[in-house]
């Protein structure tokens, strides 16, 4: 199982691994920071052994990465990682706006569902199962938003299953969800943030978050 120091320390940029598995370009380390994919959240970018990583994607509990067939790395051998720090900070910003956006939407929505959620560096978002636009309440799911930002607060995280790698975060007395993803320490770090509100279709709404930089 690759032990995941993004977990505990998602603000390292550089970490020490060593190899375990290489079967041609797909590689897979002891240890890491390189965040893979995973409930909407994009991979990081950066190098393994000074080599670009072009993919990293779960495999049960370990991470896979998958490099140039050229990488030249071997089982055993010590290698550093190092991760788009700009990248990485953003998309941390990004991914706990977008969790703070959808508990607020589960407030004012008695009902309504999530089916989908992307986040980028550019942006976050959040897809509704959703009957009617969700216009009305957007102004107001805004200022909630922005109101818990300014007020930075400290985001709790950790595991509720160790054993199986179940996380979560929590905010006291607003609530404790179960998420896999990295996290700013404080809300206060992601700075404003902007909602637009797209209809994609019959009974699907939208949400776009951006950082007001």
């Amino acid at each position: 199982m690759t032990r995941k120091a993004f977990w505990s320390d998602p603000y390292c940029t550089t970490l020490d691994a060593r190899v375990v598995r290489c079967d041609g370009p797909e590689i897979q380390l002891d240890t890491t920071i390189f965040f893979a994919f995973s409930g909407g959240q994009e991979s990081d970018f950066g190098t393994i052994g000074g080599v670009t990583v072009q993919s990293a994607r779960k495999m049960d509990r370990d991470i896979v990465y998958t490099l140039p067939n050229d990488h030249g790395l071997k089982v055993g051998q010590n290698v550093t990682v190092e991760i788009d720090w700009e990248r990485r900070y953003r998309l941390m910003r990004l991914h706990f706006a977008a969790e703070l956006v959808l508990e607020i939407f589960y407030r004012r929505l008695e009902g309504v569902g999530k089916v989908g959620a992307h986040v980028s560096q550019e942006k976050a978002r959040i897809d509704f199962a959703w009957p009617e636009s969700i216009a009305s309440v957007l102004a107001a799911v805004s200022d909630e938003a922005n109101a818990i930002i300014a007020s930075d607060v400290a985001i709790r995280t950790g595991f509720d299953d160790a054993v199986n790698e179940r996380r979560y975060w929590e905010i006291e007395g607003f609530t404790r969800v179960p998420c896999g993803g990295t996290h700013v320490r404080r809300t206060g770090e992601i700075g404003p943030i902007r909602l637009k509100r797209n209809n994609i279709g019959k009974g699907k709404e939208r949400v776009e978050i951006f950082l007001e930089e």
